[in-house]
């Protein structure tokens, strides 16, 4: 069995260390609040380069909060990109907005900077970008447009901890940057928990006041917020996993590296195409192929797991049928049926990354040698 993702291994790999955090929240009862997670908060917020990271309950909570704080006007319009999870496009209607979804770009499968343009009107007041599979967005031309229209920008950076743009760091070159820590992700909790950054001194104040009842000290509320704090656990987890988020990553460039020698010349396959200007996370490892479901079923018959992110595109989904942008004939959705993300992490050997390609290979050398 070659796993998609395995944090079994992971934890085996640092026991002490998790272990020795989780008992130091228990023996000082840090469960909320407290020295573990400013503690964490100076630590991410360091890496990232930002001056401000305040941490919340989880990444979806964490866009609704970035969008409160932003103080859009009520029923603005925030263009989201068509491939992504939910999350994106439901922060903004749940926060009172209406979703534009904008196509991807087909290199980078991030929002369409020349897309965007497309979906701006008077109502328009913010973007929502995802450095979707750890890649990043092409920022630059999203930040000109929206100096140029006066709107926001806020970095979906859930999959992408440890991605930069042009040596910048992911969610520190917009108006807010979010970020998940659930399980699975380059850096991971053992639970839900998230974190927004910004280098604005009042966006950070509001982000803090928001996610705890709209206050800052006890009792003194200056207006009804919400409850969402990262817990003392979960700080003090991803603290001790922090340090080694670097070297993860680089085994995650490895074996992508690998992925795109070994799977470059296979007629039926397109890989992944990194961008000069991108430095990737590599959450996620992406091809796109006509034969997606029965090299799936191939893959699985050989006891290599795969993922499909994400099978229907955000505008086709029955959430957004109100919307009717299903029939638009979106790139997003046309790829739908076509992508497949390979395992990928710091688990896997270099031999089991030789041994899905061989299973790539074996499996086109068949499907050509039939002439289909």
């Amino acid at each position: 069995m070659i796993p998609f993702l395995d944090l079994k291994h992971q934890y085996e790999t640092i026991k002490t260390e998790i272990d020795d955090a989780i008992f130091s929240v228990i023996r000082d009862s840090a469960f909320i609040g407290g020295k573990y997670v400013k503690r964490f908060e100076e630590q991410f917020g360091s890496y990232l380069q930002a001056k401000y990271c305040i941490g919340v309950g989880n990444g979806t909570d964490g866009l609704e909060i970035a969008l409160e704080a932003l103080s859009l006007p009520s029923g603005s319009e925030v263009i989201v990109p068509a491939n992504s999870f939910i999350a994106s496009s439901e922060a903004v209607t749940r926060s009172g907005h209406r979703v534009v979804f904008s196509d991807i770009d087909p290199a980078t499968y991030t929002l369409s900077p020349s897309d965007v343009t497309t979906r701006i009107t008077p109502m328009t007041a913010a973007i929502i970008v995802v450095h979707l599979y750890g890649h990043p967005c092409d920022m630059e031309p999203i930040l000109e447009i929206s100096r140029q229209h006066g709107l926001k920008v806020i970095e979906d950076c859930a999959q992408a901890h440890g991605a930069a743009y042009k040596g910048k760091p992911v969610g520190t070159l917009g108006d807010a940057g979010v970020f998940s820590f659930y399980p699975g992700k380059n850096l991971g909790a053992y639970g839900d928990a998230g974190a927004v950054v910004t280098n604005d001194a009042n966006l950070a104040k509001k982000f803090r006041m928001i996610a705890n009842h709209g206050r800052l000290e006890k009792y003194k509320h200056d207006f009804e917020g919400r409850n969402s704090r990262l817990d003392g656990l979960q700080a003090a987890i991803l603290s001790a996993k922090l340090p080694h988020l670097d070297e993860w990553i680089r085994r995650r460039r490895s074996i992508a590296n690998r992925y795109l020698d070994g799977l470059k010349d296979i007629s039926g396959v397109v890989s992944p195409r990194p961008q000069p200007w991108a430095s990737p996370a590599w959450h996620l490892f992406v091809i796109r192929t006509r034969e997606r479901d029965a090299l799936r079923n191939h893959l699985s018959s050989q006891g290599i797991q795969s993922g499909v992110h994400y099978p229907v595109a955000l505008p086709s989904l029955k959430a957004y049928a109100y919307l009717g942008s299903h029939g638009e004939g979106f790139l997003a959705s046309s790829l739908a049926s076509e992508i497949l993300s390979l395992p990928i992490g710091e688990h896997l050997t270099d031999e089991d990354v030789n041994i899905v390609v061989h299973s790539i290979r074996e499996y086109f050398g068949s499907f050509q040698h039939l002439g289909r």
